[in-house]
């Protein structure tokens, strides 16, 4: 069974995370760890040695908080030391603005060929600033109809799975939040969100999470998001 067969009746429009749906986030967090990097080496630091300590804690899990805490203790910086660079370090990885970043093989033309269909909405996670430098970074922000950021809507709080993000999305194209399908690589979020909602959903298995069980299900599980478009098209 495929296609529109496996989703049932066809939705009234695709909502779509951002990172490591569209493009592999992986790619931004390295370039924001140099950053950070090259911030700390105007406190004497050395920047490579700084930057790969946050890397390597992103890489254990880029939505945890307190990854340039950890990052300096690991580097060997006492906690008194740390403290007073932190503020400088955080503002350099949240000012970070990529010039160029690599979507995945393939997103553009499966946007391309979802928004023939649909109108399309891009629902993500995270600061605004950063968000949106990720997106213009991507070129890939002119497909949607509307951009939904979480945090703007209320905070850290109001994070996929919280379900605002989706039902606002939903009442700015005008249509019923059961009406939508989301697209996106989180079991824990992008499908959770649907879920709560009544929502279908599609997870594509790439990026960070991409070995994580499917819970909740989704509706539908592919390898990526031409597949998913293949489903929706």
């Amino acid at each position: 069974m495929g296609g529109l067969t496996m989703l049932g009746r066809p939705p009234a429009a695709v909502v779509l995370d951002l990172d490591d749906t569209l493009y592999p986030q992986a790619a931004y967090l390295y370039g924001a760890a140099r950053a950070v990097g090259r911030a700390g080496a105007a406190a004497g630091l050395d920047p490579i040695r700084l930057g790969r300590a946050v890397r390597r804690q992103l890489l254990a899990g880029s939505d945890q908080g307190g990854t340039i805490d950890r990052a300096l203790a690991a580097y060997g910086l006492a906690p008194e030391r740390a403290g007073e660079l932190i503020p400088a370090l955080v503002a350099a990885f949240t000012a970070y603005q990529p010039r160029r970043l690599p979507r995945y093989p393939g997103a553009t033309a499966a946007l391309a060929r979802l928004r023939e269909r649909y109108p399309l909405v891009c629902l993500t996670d995270g600061n605004p600033l950063i968000q949106r430098a990720k997106l213009a970074a991507t070129g890939l922000s002119g497909w949607f109809s509307a951009i939904v950021i979480t945090d703007e809507l209320g905070g850290r709080s109001t994070r996929k799975p919280h379900p605002d993000g989706l039902r606002h999305a939903a009442g700015l194209l005008g249509v019923a939040p059961e009406d939508l399908v989301m697209v996106g690589d989180r079991p824990g979020k992008d499908v959770a969100i649907a879920t709560a909602l009544g929502a279908r959903s599609i997870r594509v298995r790439t990026g960070e999470y991409a070995a994580a069980p499917d819970e909740p299900a989704a509706t539908a599980v592919v390898d990526d998001l031409a597949a998913a478009v293949d489903l929706l098209v």
